[in-house]
Order: structure tokens, then sequence, then C-alpha cells
């Protein structure tokens, strides 16, 4: 009989302690931090409710337990120096969602940091919002430095690996990291903490569409030293929605699938395969970073391209000799974008590649005037001819076949 009463209380014990784990409040130095669900189905709201010490205000941290890479290639001018440091900085724990929820009553000053635009700073932000001493994930992310050098990019080199930073050299790259990572204050800052006179507070969290899978954590704060025990969530993510691990990000594949099928219609027409229309679409419609949008827009042009060498060549229409000049120059070029993609932004990239395109329509409009039309008459002349031959050719294998088939 006292078996029976022990492992009845024991099971007592652990179905309390199973429940309080999934749905009650989780408690640390005097918070206590409860959420309403425990899972989402690719984003959602959770309404977080607790107490804390009379009087200070709390902060709310999110973040994934996915983690992605970030970089940054520090080229400014330093002020101390007068010197160019050009130093990358690197990390592969940056997670892939991190948010950090402020009181309500300092979305004013949240309003003011968003009207800086891209100038905004995120220790200055902190700063202004009261947030200092709250900020803590990403600054225990491990970022590596490498001192680049032009020669070495050009090789294909980060450079020389630096001395590892202690934790207080790892703040301010920390920083620069999460803002080139998440890029505005509204993906890193919310205003959603509503705090009570009596110390309790509650705060619904929107969860967006197309983050990673997985774990969440949830903490609550007042100070560095003042926080609560975590809380747990799992977003769940089903096709058509996939994860992109090196984007830390989620989308459905049959939106850009059906995009990159009409352009490449468009592109094989040209001549072009695509790459060049694809990139800065991906760019304005997907959050996604520029240089996975470059090193994804490669491999996808080989389909494209791939067709369209073979139906080129039934045709007759490629010239082998230039081609294989052409496409030696490339190789080498191919070498030398990777490692230099790492060390440019995105409005730098943005930048660089909008003048490609502005010198590549102009060059193309150039083509279509009368004037260049008449120049050019002779090579119509020999599109023609061309054209010609190959329906030539292709009606006598027909008519080949078809004397096959009939013996």
């Amino acid at each position: 009989m006292k078996r029976l009463l022990f492992f009845i209380v024991v099971l007592t014990a652990l179905l309390f302690v199973s429940y309080s784990g999934v749905n009650a409040a989780v408690s640390g130095s005097g918070i206590t931090l409860r959420v309403d669900k425990t899972s989402l189905s690719n984003g959602g709201t959770i309404t977080i409710t607790g107490t804390a010490p009379v009087g200070k205000p709390v902060y709310i941290e999110v973040w994934s337990e996915k983690q992605v890479r970030a970089s940054r290639f520090d080229s400014y001018v330093d002020k101390d120096t007068g010197k160019r440091p050009y130093v990358l900085y690197m990390t592969h724990e940056m997670p892939a969602y991190y948010k950090l929820f402020i009181p309500k009553d300092r979305k004013d000053n949240l309003d003011k940091i968003k009207k800086e635009g891209e100038k905004w700073s995120l220790s200055k932000a902190l700063k202004d919002l009261g947030a200092e001493q709250v900020y803590s994930v990403p600054a225990k992310a491990k970022i590596d430095r490498y001192q680049a050098t032009l020669m070495g990019s050009i090789i294909g080199s980060r450079g020389v690996l630096l001395p590892q930073m202690d934790a207080k050299e790892n703040m301010k790259p920390s920083m620069q990291l999460v803002k080139i990572r998440f890029r505005s204050p509204d993906k890193v800052f919310g205003a959603e903490v509503e705090v009570n006179p009596d110390g309790t507070y509650r705060a619904v969290l929107k969860i967006g569409k197309g983050l990673a899978p997985g774990k969440y954590n949830i903490v609550a704060a007042i100070d560095k030293d003042t926080k609560s025990l975590p809380a747990t969530f799992e977003n769940n993510i089903t096709f058509p929605n996939v994860y992109l691990a090196n984007a830390g990000t989620s989308l459905n594949l049959f939106l850009p699938f059906f995009l990159s099928l009409l352009i490449s219609v468009f592109g094989v027409l040209i001549g072009a395969g695509g790459g060049f229309i694809m990139n800065p679409l991906l760019l304005t419609f997907w959050p996604l970073p520029h240089a996975i949008v470059a090193g994804t827009v490669m491999p996808t042009v080989l389909f494209s391209q791939g067709s369209g060498i073979y139906n080129y060549s039934r045709i007759k229409f490629i010239s082998w000799k230039l081609g294989i000049a052409i496409g030696l120059a490339m190789v080498v070029g191919g070498f030398m974008g990777p490692k230099m993609t790492e060390l440019i932004t995105l409005d730098q990239f943005k930048f660089v590649f909008g003048w490609i395109l502005l010198v590549l329509a102009g060059l193309m409009y150039w083509q279509t005037t009368p004037g260049y039309l008449a120049k050019n008459r002779k090579e119509q002349a020999i599109l023609k001819e061309f054209k010609k031959r190959a329906e030539e050719c292709a009606k006598t294998k027909e008519a080949a076949c078809t004397l096959r088939q009939n013996k």
C-alpha cells in the first residue's frame, strides 16, 4: 500500500512538473513568464504574461535556435588612426531570428529610430530605448576576424585570421552584424510590452511567416542580471514551404518556380540565361541575403543554359571558338567573384548591379536604333542565311528519317 501511495505521489509530481513546463509561468530572479501556446504553424501570435519587480520596465528577447552566417567587411576610415582597417568580421552563430520587444511607452523613441533610415545604429538604438543591459544573445556569438587584402580576395582568400576577441570587444561587432543581418529597426525591435503599475506585464508577439522552423526561446528581463527562465515554442513549416538553411528563412517554392519559368523563356531567347533578371527580383520579393542570391542564381542559370546550348547547337547558331574563349575568362572570374561578394554590403551590391543593368539596357536600346541596324545589314543577312540552312538541314534529316522508316 505504501509503495502504491509512493508511486501515485511521484506520478502526480511528474505530471505537475510536465504541465508547468508547457504552459505555466517560469521564473527566475523575481520575474515570471507565461506563454499561451507552445507551437505555431509558419508563424502566428503568442501572448506572454508574467510579473516583474514593481516600477521596472520589462524587455523580452526572442530568438531561434537555428543559426546562420553573417559577415561584415570594415573598410571605413578609423577616426583614431585615420587608416582603413580592411577587416572581415564573420560569425556562423547569428540567430536566424532575433527580436527584442520593448515597453509600449517607448514606442515614440522607436519611431524616431525608424526615421533615421539606413543610417540607424543598433548601439545608439539600444541606448535610446534603455535596452543596453538586456541585449545578450547575439553578443555571445563567436566572431572571427580576418585581416583582408585585395590580392587575397582576388585569389579567393579571406585573409589572415586574427586573435579571438574577448566579451567586451565582441559586443560592438555583434551589433554591426545584427544590423547587417536584419537590416531595419522593425526586424530587431517591437514595442509590444504593456507593463502595469502592479508589476504584471503582457505582450502579444507576432511571429511572421517565412521564418526559420524549429525551437524558439523567450526570456523576459529588466537588466543583465535579472531575467526569467526561458520559455520555448516550436515553429512548424510544411511543403510547399521549405527552409533555406544558409539564408535563415523559409519560402513557398511555387512562387519562385513559376517566376523562374517565365524568366528562363525570355532569358534563353536573348542568350542570357535569365540570371541577371532573377537576381534583382529575388532580392526584391524575398528577404534573402545578397550573397545567397548571387550564389543560388549561378546553378539555376546552368539548367537554362544547358538546355539552351543543346537547342542552339542543333540549329548551328553557336560559335564554339568564341564561346570557349569567353568561357575561359568566366572561369577566372568565377574564382574572384564569390569572395568579393563577402566584402560588400547589400547597398553596394545593388548600386553596382543596378549600374551594370543600366549600361546593358543602354547598349541593347542602341542596337535597336535605325542607324545601328543600317550599319549591320550584313549581319542580318548572315543570320537569315543561317536560318535558311538550318531549315533545309532539318528538312533533309526528316526526309532521311522517313526513308529509313519506309525501308
